[in-house]
């Protein structure tokens, strides 16, 4: 496995040692009902390795932003009840406010081989998020390994993340986040050819570095979403009442400059489904209509590539070998401004390529639309996958322990 040549869980001794696992157990609630359970199956991998192994394993997560201070509704104890029945075996969970508290000091003076914690909302603490010495080392002070599995968090230099590497001798990685770095790392580090990247979402404001960084590595660059209408703006064309960043229209002239001196490929939208206003709900019926490029009438915005662009999208993942997408292609939570972030799903899903989901919306709708099984990897980090993208070091990776 690449992992960017830093130590994972396959090259310590964990037998009869507290090891602390920080997971991304940042799960959806209702009600204290956890309605999506993706990222606690995603952490299992690593806590059955650690359990089998004989470690005394104690978990610890963020959930939400309470902010610094205790919040019962963002409370880890749902979390615990499902972990017990992942795991088929008793999570003991620490409910001090404080995080480190009296709850669990004792929990963790009383382990066995084997035993799993799991510590209160690491967030509950304002240092959390501020990489605070005393917290760093109070979380320290329970373990004598520490195992970051948070790719989801990897791009924030919190206590949790970061600063209890200080304090602890062996920090290593986890299965997740070694995948993570397996396949977003090849990706952007040598990948296999041709190599096509996939931009949507709705402002290039969002995606400025990443652009910058692909050009210099991807031989064709699919730029949809929001962001598409500020190239063609820069490209000169009318575009009604569609999404545009005035203050980024020279650079997108800039990058579409570069891309052509580079010999990468850019492909735009040729056509776009428009609406006359944005649906509320977001989910609500909708009157839209299909206009070419050079022209969106004003009045009308586009929400959505249009049934040329999406099947030129998808004939240029048939010939990829790497296929890297981030951010949905309209507003596909509509049925009506869905069919190009569909078209571009099901184009990876048929290809033989390797295909990754980098994070956040793509990942949603790939999960919602039922294709989530037929990608090589969807990562599980919004934020910190687009960092990546971006070829920033990401300060949860860069703590842990070099090979």
């Amino acid at each position: 496995m690449n992992t960017l040549n830093k130590k994972t869980v396959d090259d310590i001794v964990v037998k009869g040692k507290k090891v602390l696992v920080r997971c991304d157990f940042n799960v959806p609630l209702k009600n204290g009902v956890i309605t999506d359970e993706n990222r606690i199956v995603k952490a299992l991998p690593t806590i059955k390795k650690l359990i089998a192994d004989g470690g005394k394993v104690i978990l610890c997560s963020h959930l939400g932003k309470p902010k610094g201070e205790p919040k019962p509704e963002l409370s880890l104890a749902p979390v615990a009840e499902r972990l017990a029945q992942h795991l088929g075996q008793p999570v003991v969970f620490a409910a001090d406010d404080c995080v480190v508290g009296e709850n669990a000091r004792a929990a963790v003076e009383a382990m066995k081989d084997g035993d799993v914690v799991l510590l209160q909302n690491t967030r509950y603490r304002v240092e959390e998020t501020k990489n605070g010495e005393a917290f760093s080392k109070e979380l320290a002070s329970l373990c004598e390994i520490y195992v970051n599995d948070a790719f989801g968090a990897a791009h924030r230099a919190h206590c949790s993340t970061v600063g209890v590497t200080e304090y602890v001798d062996t920090s290593v990685v986890g299965y997740l986040m070694g995948k993570e770095l397996q396949y977003l790392g090849n990706a952007v580090e040598n990948p296999v050819r041709p190599f096509v990247c996939i931009l949507g979402g709705a402002k290039v404001a969002d995606k400025l570095s990443v652009i910058e960084n692909l050009l210099n590595k991807a031989d064709t660059l699919i730029i949809g979403g929001g962001m598409a209408y500020t190239f063609i703006t820069a490209q000169g064309h009318k575009v009604g009442d569609s999404l545009v960043d005035e203050t980024k229209i020279d650079y997108c002239k800039e990058m579409l400059k570069r891309a052509e001196e580079k010999g990468v490929k850019i492909l735009l939208p040729i056509d776009n489904v428009a609406t006359k206003a944005f649906p509320d709900p977001i989910d609500a019926p909708i009157e839209t209509k299909v206009f070419p490029s050079t022209l969106i009438e004003d009045g009308w915005m586009g929400l959505d590539i249009g049934p040329e662009s999406a099947k030129m999208f998808a004939d240029a993942v048939k010939s990829a070998k790497t296929v890297v997408w981030n951010g949905p292609m309209g507003v596909s939570e509509n049925p009506s401004l869905a069919n190009g972030t569909v078209t571009v799903a099901q184009a990876l899903a048929d290809t033989d390529a390797i295909t990754i989901i980098g994070g956040g919306d793509s990942a949603a709708a790939v999960n919602n639309l039922g294709f989530g099984d037929k990608m090589s990897h969807i990562s599980t980090g919004g934020g910190a996958s687009l960092e990546f993208l971006e070829g920033k070091e990401l300060p949860g990776v860069a703590a842990a322990n070099d090979k």
